[in-house]
């Protein structure tokens, strides 16, 4: 079930593994049936990027697809090869009706807690929006608080295509931020590991300890920091 304090007052149902069979809108009245106009729902997908990494911010971005304008290949971004993912970022940059981002820094990961952070990457990524949706779909199993009715949808990333193009837009756009972190601290080899805790990213850590884009909340980065204030 969601969390209380993730989201106290926005209207949702709990999660679930969402069927995608929603009715169809209905025909404008008046019109022949072939000429009959069809109007789309402005449905919001929603995902994130980089919960895991101890270091640069959390990502996250929405986007309301155009059903006239279907994009083919969308996916979880962790299935696509990077070359693909580039490829689609441009495609729904171009295609859908609108796309937005947002994010919370280092300081409020550490401030609030990685959950609750993400919770207002998401909020701003759909206030970004320049079209305001009539529902919003977010991957997982919980939402944050919003004007407007929320979804949680378990593995949405893989099922709902709005959550698939907001995965591909938040990993893209957070793997454009490691590359720059990669450039001021290189070091560190951000532009490999994307922050996340791999064994030459700890032994970095341990050399060199945390750069000012790490995360000071996760256990890594503090025992590298309590490491480092014991050296002689």
């Amino acid at each position: 079930m969601p969390s209380p304090k993730s989201s106290p007052r926005s209207r949702r149902s709990a999660p679930e593994q969402l069927a995608l069979d929603w009715p169809a809108p209905p025909a404008v009245r008046g019109l022949p049936r072939r000429g009959r106009l069809r109007v789309q729902p402005l449905r919001a997908g929603v995902d994130e990027a980089g919960r895991g990494p101890l270091a640069g911010p959390v990502v996250a971005a929405a986007v309301i697809l155009d059903e006239l304008r279907p994009i083919a290949g969308l996916a979880d971004s962790k299935v696509l090869t990077p070359a693909r993912r580039e490829r689609l970022y441009a495609d729904i940059c171009a295609q859908a009706l609108c796309v937005g981002f947002g994010q919370a820094s280092v300081e409020e990961i550490d401030r609030l807690n990685i959950l609750h952070a993400t919770m207002l990457a998401m909020q701003r990524a759909v206030a970004a929006l320049r079209l305001a949706p009539l529902e919003v779909l977010v991957d997982g199993n919980r939402v944050p608080e919003l004007a407007m009715p929320a979804r949680a949808v378990v593995r949405g990333d893989a099922l709902v295509p709005a959550i698939s193009a907001a995965s591909i837009l938040a990993k893209v756009q957070r793997d454009r931020l490691c590359a720059a972190l990669h450039e001021r601290h290189p070091e560190y080899g951000f532009d490999g590991h994307k922050g996340y805790p791999t064994p030459e990213h700890l032994d970095a850590l341990r050399r060199h300890g945390p750069c000012s884009e790490h995360r000071r909340s996760f256990a890594p980065v503090r025992d590298a920091l309590a490491l480092r204030a014991r050296r002689p």
